[in-house]
């Protein structure tokens, strides 16, 4: 599913030149559930966004789903995006102005369905989440976790082959947190494969794999 090899990613100012990620040579396959961890700075959330094809590398290759998306320009990449990937954000990036529903339906509406299809999707993303019964509520309406339980339904609303999680849990207490982390399980028995950055080593226990980054490079790998 994910494949990079020897992938690159170099931050340029005028007078500094930062290397965030050196040689990373990873793979992914199709159902795996792997957690990414490291101390604060070491590439982890740099490299996701390159894997959610959000940034590009500097150097190497990025195989997703058999296809070289090294060098997609941002056009290509936002098409590929709305097909195959969903987003888990540890802010939840919900819209304030918009509804539980409005905003599970945000990325039916960037990819042209109709609303007969998005109510039905959005319908069944909600139900997935339990969170039906605060269809009408605003997002400060909300618990951490519903706002969560919100941003997980509108990741999964179009069926992405790939979700990948950016510190899931990292606003949430421990009760929030174990029920979200649950959900991602389940999304990943049904088959999801999920890519997730965690400071968390009790999250990164739910992951099948464990990616150790330190100082931009992989350090180590362990199978759980």
């Amino acid at each position: 599913m994910i494949q990079t090899e020897h992938l690159s990613k170099i931050f340029r100012t005028e007078e500094v030149e930062t290397r965030a990620l050196s040689d990373i040579t990873l793979h992914v396959a199709e159902g795996e559930f792997v957690a990414i961890m490291g101390p604060s700075g070491c590439g982890k959330s740099t490299l996701l966004n390159i894997l959610g094809l959000l940034d590009t590398p500097t150097s190497g290759r990025y195989l997703l789903a058999g296809t070289d998306v090294s060098g997609f320009r941002e056009s290509e990449r936002t098409r590929l995006r709305k097909g195959v990937i969903g987003f888990v954000f540890q802010s939840f990036n919900l819209i304030d102005e918009l509804n539980v529903r409005e905003n599970i339906e945000l990325p039916l509406l960037y990819m042209g369905i109709k609303p007969a299809g998005r109510r039905q999707k959005v319908d069944e993303a909600m139900e997935r989440m339990q969170i039906a019964h605060r269809v009408n509520h605003f997002p400060r309406q909300l618990s951490g976790g519903q706002q969560q339980r919100v941003a997980i339904a509108r990741a999964v609303v179009a069926n992405p082959r790939l979700i990948f999680a950016d510190e899931p849990t990292g606003n949430l207490d421990s009760k929030n947190g174990l029920e979200v982390m649950n959900l991602l399980t389940g999304l990943n028995k049904a088959g999801t494969t999920i890519v997730m950055v965690t400071h968390s080593q009790h999250d990164a226990g739910f992951a099948s794999r464990v990616i150790n980054l330190f100082d931009g490079q992989l350090v180590a790998e362990t199978v759980l």
